[in-house]
């Protein structure tokens, strides 16, 4: 079990290094689209602002959803193994 986590791990870092240089080139992109839409008097800039924030809140969402489903799982474990105790 260990060595799985320990081998997904090492990807997902991986993953992430090789993947922030090619991520870093779309900032520029979206700062100059901003910058233009607002001289023009577009709303993209607050369309561009909400989309920021969807992808701030996934990972949290995803991470408390994991978070709650460990700790009910813990929780269910613990009352089995103190019943059986008993």
């Amino acid at each position: 079990m260990i060595k799985k986590i320990l081998v997904v791990s090492i990807f997902a870092i991986l993953f992430i290094i090789f993947m922030a240089e090619n991520s870093s080139a779309q900032c520029a992109m979206c700062k100059a689209t901003v910058e233009s839409s607002i001289q023009a008097g577009n709303s993209t800039a607050a369309g561009l602002n909400i989309g920021i924030l969807y992808l701030l809140i996934m990972p949290y969402a995803f991470i408390c959803g994991l978070g709650y489903w460990w700790y009910s799982n813990n929780k269910k474990r613990k009352l089995l193994e103190a019943k059986i105790e008993e």
